[in-house]
């Protein structure tokens, strides 16, 4: 497929979404748009869905008649848009989501490690924090999904936040059997989560905690690993994690239509 046909592709998912949700956005004063507001929404989702690294190859790719800094400005303004698109989609998802559910976190590096004690764009909201790969400089995606790898919800945090805290936030209003890894063994948690016969927090115990599971639990901590593999296909083919964005708007726009490209895929 051609980069007019896949864009066309987005284009229509954006208009319907901005239809079902009565999404207007009119401009009363000043000259009129050169791109509409779903054309921007559009553009932005194609960027992440794409791979396209920076927005300046979007423009050049499209030949857009707008002005580059005008195309940045309207990306960054509309991811608005774009959240409610979104979060639209997330509560549809929970309605009709798989009894089984998991929840973990990943790490959002804002900058290269090297760079952290320097970095000042998103200073206010970014921490010197400790993940699977070591320390990095940055932000925390938490993310609940189903068994069928559907995401249910998502949450932005500094980097040294707390999953357990996180985890209560995000899930509050979530029924079913959630799973989760070791980083969210917690009594006072699993028993502050737990409603009978309607929600329940199962946490891999770690290899060396004298804990029993039922053949059961071992079934449902094997199911883990699928979680991982939304966080595999955010940052290696929507473009979750950058150091590019100039601003704090832009920051969050990416990781916004990185989040709505990756639910529309």
């Amino acid at each position: 497929m051609t980069y007019i046909s896949l864009y066309n592709d987005v284009v229509a998912k954006v208009k319907f979404f901005f239809k079902q949700l009565h999404l207007t956005i009119s401009k009363s004063t000043g000259r009129k748009l050169a791109i509409t507001p779903e054309d921007t929404v559009a553009l932005s989702l194609f960027k992440q869905a794409q791979g396209i690294e920076t927005k300046k190859s979007v423009w050049q790719i499209f030949n857009l008649k707008c002005s580059y800094k005008t195309l940045v400005v309207n990306m960054n303004r509309m991811a608005i848009w774009a959240l409610l698109i979104l979060q639209s989609i997330l509560k549809w998802n929970q309605k009709h989501s798989h009894i089984v559910k998991h929840t973990d976190s990943t790490d959002i590096p804002v900058c290269l490690t090297k760079n952290g004690s320097r970095h000042r764009t998103m200073s206010a909201y970014a921490t010197w924090a400790h993940g699977p790969k070591g320390w990095y400089y940055g932000l925390k995606l938490s993310l609940t999904a189903d068994l069928d790898r559907n995401v249910l919800a998502v949450f932005l945090n500094s980097g040294n936040s707390s999953d357990r805290k996180t985890f209560k936030t995000m899930n509050k209003d979530l029924l079913g059997i959630f799973v989760a890894d070791a980083g969210y063994i917690s009594k006072d948690l699993e028993r502050e989560f737990y409603i009978e016969n309607k929600r329940i927090l199962f946490a891999k115990p770690r290899a060396n905690m004298k804990r029993i599971a039922t053949t059961f639990q071992t079934r449902l901590y094997d199911t883990r690993m699928l979680i991982e593999l939304n966080f595999r296909n955010l940052k290696m083919f929507y473009g979750l994690v950058t150091s590019l964005p100039r601003s704090v708007d832009g920051y969050l726009g990416n990781y916004t239509y990185s989040l709505l490209a990756h639910v529309l895929a």
